[in-house]
């Protein structure tokens, strides 16, 4: 018989036995008689019957799954991370459950409940909009998660984040270290904690270079595709004098790219561009964009990861917090070799 037709109802009828007393057998519990179960593993022989994954979980009430709540299903930043998680949870035998926040707090919270009545075996969350406190019920809702990009010292062994302010920091410091001193910056939503730290890593390297932080040259922008082009254009006119404009992602820098094409003013001579993330399409606009490496596929493989140490009882005793480096390329001009 073609295995994939046959069911635990037909291997109980076969045996003479509960669909009951099957699925215990199949997940190896040590409560069935030794009559019963002889029964139960000839049938399973007889009819070449495999358990599938739904199987066990209607049998021991568990589904399989580890859960992730993103604020996106598409785009260079989420795409990664969700593959390089999904590759970890499936070496496991696990499967993983993906749903969007959309970027609003009732959307990630129905997440998050929907995640919690699938029974997930752990979750990744990425919340954007979600209070600590909320993120703080985590502990509650999941025993087994990872919090990405955010960190809360109540939930340390959980958390998994890049250190964005230091690579705000090391954006500026590029700018400064090439002799920039007017340097404009476009910001992610500042209601994001890490559009929030890459901000203060900029305003870090001004101070160290002894340049006061002028707020008209900061303007916030988004991390998707919409209204950048017209943040851009309103930094430029607002700021004329600016060399240097640091974008908190490659989103940005790109809408930065297509404005001074309009405005005749020439990237990497007219005027600098940092981006933050390396996206693929970094490289392949011209000049190269020097942006601040994002290690997205390592954060995903690394999340996978420590959920899955957490589901087999082999809990971190720490957070881990990855550290981006900086990748220069030609979107820069070094102010201090102009004689």
């Amino acid at each position: 018989m073609n295995n994939k037709t046959i069911t635990i109802k037909e291997v109980a009828e076969f045996a003479s036995v509960s669909q009951a007393t099957v699925s215990r057998v199949i997940n190896g519990q040590s409560s069935v008689k030794e009559k019963n179960l002889k029964r139960v593993l000839e049938a399973i022989e007889t009819l070449g019957y495999t358990p599938n994954s739904a199987a066990k979980a209607l049998a021991t009430n568990r589904s399989n799954s580890v859960g992730m709540l993103v604020g996106s299903l598409d785009g260079p930043f989420y795409g990664p991370l969700m593959h390089a998680a999904e590759d970890e949870i499936y070496k496991f035998g696990l499967h993983l459950i993906v749903t969007s926040g959309q970027d609003c707090e009732s959307k990630e919270t129905e997440s998050l409940n929907f995640l919690r009545a699938k029974q997930v075996e752990g979750a990744i969350v990425h919340s954007d909009r979600l209070s600590d406190q909320t993120l703080l019920n985590l502990a509650n809702d999941f025993k087994h998660f990872v919090l990405l990009n955010r960190y809360l010292p109540e939930l340390e062994h959980h958390c998994l984040y890049l250190d964005n302010e230091l690579g705000g920091y090391l954006a500026t410091k590029h700018l400064l270290d090439q002799g920039h001193r007017v340097i404009g910056c476009i910001t992610g939503p500042l209601s994001k904690h890490d559009a929030r730290d890459r901000l203060l890593g900029y305003i870090r390297a001004l101070a160290e270079h002894g340049v006061s932080y002028d707020p008209s040259l900061t303007i916030e922008g988004r991390f998707d595709h919409y209204d950048n082009f017209a943040k851009a254009n309103e930094l430029l006119d607002r700021a004329p004098s600016v060399t240097a404009i640091f974008c908190q992602n490659d989103n940005i820098a790109l809408a930065l790219y297509d404005v001074c094409q309009q405005r005749d003013l020439q990237i990497g001579k007219d005027i600098s561009v940092v981006g933050f993330d390396n996206d693929l399409m970094s490289k392949h606009v011209r000049p190269k964009l020097t942006t601040v490496g994002f290690p997205i596929h390592e954060m995903g493989k690394i999340a996978g990861k420590m959920v899955l140490e957490q589901i087999q009882g082999e809990k971190e005793s720490r957070s881990r917090k990855l550290s981006p480096t900086l990748e220069m390329r030609q979107s820069v001009k070094n102010l201090n070799a102009v004689g």
